[in-house]
């Protein structure tokens, strides 16, 4: 359940279908283990930030960005092959407004939980 829902969540999230992207990001918060939930819920506030930049709520991006930071850094620089340390560079470098893509290229292998 765990992998197949961040397989699609990456899917959904290089697709630019961030609210799909949201919701199966979700589903694997929902299952995973206590020590891994912040992990999951920093990719949601990831595909949320740049949902609420293509809605044009430049203060909900902002406030999904500086949360989406705080909960993925204990997880750099990888985790269940996602490239933890590149995502924080672009969530980094994200402004509302000015969104950069949001790369997921090099979180191709999704790897089972360590």
């Amino acid at each position: 359940m765990i992998e197949k829902s961040l397989s699609d969540g990456l899917e959904l999230a290089r697709g630019g279908r961030y609210f799909e992207a949201h919701e199966a990001f979700e589903d694997a918060w929902r299952a995973a283990p206590a020590d891994e939930r912040d992990f999951f819920q920093g990719l949601v506030h990831v595909v949320v930030a740049w949902y609420q930049d293509e809605r044009g709520n430049e203060t909900g991006c902002r406030r999904q960005l500086e949360k989406a930071a705080r909960r993925l850094e204990p997880f750099a620089p990888s985790h269940r092959g996602v490239d933890v340390a590149s995502l924080l560079a672009v969530v980094a470098r994200a402004r509302p407004g000015a969104m950069p893509v949001l790369d997921l290229t090099e979180a191709e292998g999704v790897e089972d939980a360590p």
